[in-house]
């Protein structure tokens, strides 16, 4: 009777140190963690940040960050020891250089895809590592997404309740991102991440205007009124120092596409060009005052101010005035978005559009580049006229709207623009990112 016990006593113990341990991409580590910090057979526990430690195969253990409390607000990224091939390791923060990027004393080309989805529905981290597997395999180097969603449920980094907002560093929030930057960092692939939205998805812009001023709030107050900006310059403090020495960030965008207007149902006030231009100077600035390590750009659509002209997107009236926000000294690289069917011939035009912001570019001598690019039209065609142009332009490189993916429950969010791995335009895809990267 006492073998028997001994026996199953042996094969719950083993049971129990299986059940403990966490999978692969699984967390093991970090301030606030109170689960297993042993691994899978095959992989190690290498920190990501103090909050986030994650079970890497192929890597030499680290110590786990610490699970108690800390004040700590910087991050420490310890760079895993590995002999596979398959997990690049971010090794230095991407710099500029005139009108490029470099990385390491040498060119880095920003060639990669938009992915919003990948870290805001909760996704496995199976499915994320699948989803930057699909968009490194076309040989890009740079993934744009957003961040800041407000809403309580799911996956979400802020949330308020009576004008107060409260960060989430749990497993729902920062600690998401934080799985989201490894997975990026296995890949190669480098973020650029958006801070907050001018429209009303996932949060954004007047979240902050509706929960500090009610009723009384114009769209525009986001960029005016000094107790919102403050509540905005809490959050970017909270998120930008936590990954103030991690390279996989390539750099920060004040906001998706900063406008005087909002989502329908919003008053924009008595916003102008200088209003958005004075808030890019003063946030730009506060970042900067906080990060040396990584780049920043507003993150804005490109658009001209030039009042008399005869094109919409080039008169000003949205509060944009590409050229001036460009001399801004706390701001590093420009960016514009292929504005979807302007005119009778869109793929003329989105050449236009490119030319001129090439010639910003060389004015100004920093990087710009084409962020978001898009049409639900005859791709094929469009996308190698617009891909000609940016290569003979001498444009910084491009991030096509959007990446899709097939995983477990189905396809990634499609609107008409997604490219997935069995669609032409994904070739397409990879023989410009190798061109780009090829030029002189």
């Amino acid at each position: 009777m006492k073998f028997l016990t001994s026996i199953v006593a042996l094969a719950l113990a083993i049971v129990n140190a299986h059940a403990q341990t966490s999978p692969e991409w699984g967390q093991c580590g970090g301030i606030g963690w109170t689960g297993s910090t042993a691994c899978v057979s095959g992989t190690a526990c290498v920190v990501v940040n103090p909050y986030y430690s994650q079970c890497i195969r192929g890597a030499s253990s680290s110590a786990p960050a610490p699970s108690s409390t800390s004040t700590r607000t910087s991050t420490t990224v310890a760079v895993p020891t590995t002999t596979s091939p398959s997990t690049p390791v971010s090794t230095g923060f991407v710099k500029t250089s005139g009108t490029e990027f470099t990385l390491d004393g040498k060119k880095f080309t920003a060639v990669g895809a938009n992915s919003y989805w990948v870290g805001l529905f909760g996704l496995s981290s199976s499915d994320m590592d699948k989803a930057f597997a699909d968009i490194a395999a076309t040989g890009a180097t740079t993934v744009r997404g957003f961040n800041e969603v407000t809403s309580p449920n799911g996956i979400y980094y802020q949330s308020w309740s009576g004008g107060k907002p409260t960060v989430n560093t749990g497993s729902t929030g920062l600690q998401n991102f934080d799985n989201l930057v490894a997975l990026a960092k296995k890949h190669g692939l480098r973020l650029i991440v958006a801070l907050t939205n001018n429209w009303s998805d996932y949060g954004g812009m007047d979240v902050y205007v509706n929960q500090i001023l009610g009723s009384s709030g114009f769209h525009d107050s986001f960029y005016t009124n000094d107790a919102v900006k403050t509540a905005f310059k809490s959050y970017v403090q909270t998120f930008v120092t936590r990954y103030l020495n991690e390279p996989t960030i390539l750099g920060w965008e004040l906001a998706n596409e900063p406008r005087c207007s909002g989502s329908p149902g919003t008053n924009s006030g008595t916003c102008t060009t200088k209003t958005i231009t004075n808030w890019a100077t003063e946030l730009s600035a506060f970042i900067k005052s906080i990060d040396k390590n990584h780049l920043v750009a507003i993150g804005d659509e490109g658009f001209y101010n030039d009042p008399g002209n005869a094109i919409y997107v080039y008169q000003g009236g949205e509060g944009v005035d590409f050229d001036a926000n460009l001399k801004i000294s706390s701001i590093d690289f420009g960016t514009f978005h292929e504005s979807w069917g302007e005119g009778a011939d869109p793929t003329g035009f989105g050449n236009q559009w490119i030319t001129d912001h090439a010639a910003s570019m060389k004015a100004q001598k920093k990087p710009v580049i084409m962020e978001e690019f898009g049409t639900t039209g005859d791709k094929q065609t469009t996308y190698t006229s617009w891909y000609s142009t940016i290569l003979s332009s001498g444009l910084t490189g491009d991030l096509i709207w959007q990446a899709g993916s097939v995983l477990t429950n189905g396809p990634t969010a499609n609107d008409g623009y997604a490219i997935y791995p069995t669609d032409p335009v994904y070739q397409l895809d990879t023989t410009h990112a190798a061109a780009l990267k090829a030029r002189a």
